[in-house]
């Protein structure tokens, strides 16, 4: 049997082809997750966070890999985002963002399993910012996604027209935290062909 596979699975929120923004209905998921603060780029705490989420997915994959049907492909990072103030995006202040990286899991992977997994990973890899992790649900249920093809520089236009048209002119409002879904390797991508699934939970103005 074929490992399971996120981006095969459920194509429509890891696989989608449209790059205007539309409305997907999210189902609850469960994740690997680790939260931070600081540039994504350049903070050392984000690149020990990531190192740390692999570590535990890939001691889960591995032990999945000795059942019938318990082995999965690792799922591509995904990203938490929020700042105390907005304008810490608009203008750059990469030093004050908040995120949560997160990786999701297969529905047969528990909070159990996971945490015999934290054990086995940081004896192996004695890497302290693995205890960190821990289990996250998240339903988002309705979400404005759309697939941005382009550097995550050039993400701001797309997040404009998605705050000061789209969600007016479709009777919407914010209601959880922006996502982003990475599908891409930045270190083997080129920046204009980065490809990456900005995502918005959403609800009716009206309720």
């Amino acid at each position: 049997m074929a490992a399971y596979d996120v981006k095969r699975e459920r194509k429509e929120f890891y696989a989608p082809k449209n790059t205007a923004w539309a409305v997907v209905d999210v189902p609850e998921q469960q994740f690997l997750a680790i939260d931070g603060t600081g540039n994504p780029n350049t903070a050392p705490a984000c690149a020990r966070a990531v190192e740390a989420l692999y570590a535990v997915a890939y001691t889960l994959k591995f032990a999945g890999k000795h059942t019938a049907d318990g082995d999965f492909v690792v799922a591509p990072l995904e990203g938490l985002w929020w700042a105390d103030t907005p304008e810490a995006f608009t203008s750059g202040a990469k030093d004050s963002w908040n995120w949560t990286m997160l990786l999701t899991m297969p529905t047969w992977i528990n909070k159990e399993m996971i945490e015999d997994a934290k054990q086995t990973a940081l004896a192996k890899k004695k890497l302290p910012t693995i205890s960190q992790v821990r289990h996250l649900a998240l339903h988002e249920g309705p979400s404005a996604q759309v697939l941005h093809i382009g550097s995550y520089d050039d993400e701001a236009p797309v997040l404009h027209e998605l705050h000061h048209a789209y969600l007016a002119a479709n009777g919407l409002r914010p209601t959880g935290l922006h996502h982003e879904i990475y599908l891409s390797d930045p270190r083997k991508t080129a920046p204009e062909k980065l490809k990456t699934i900005l995502r918005q939970p959403v609800g009716r103005l009206d309720q």
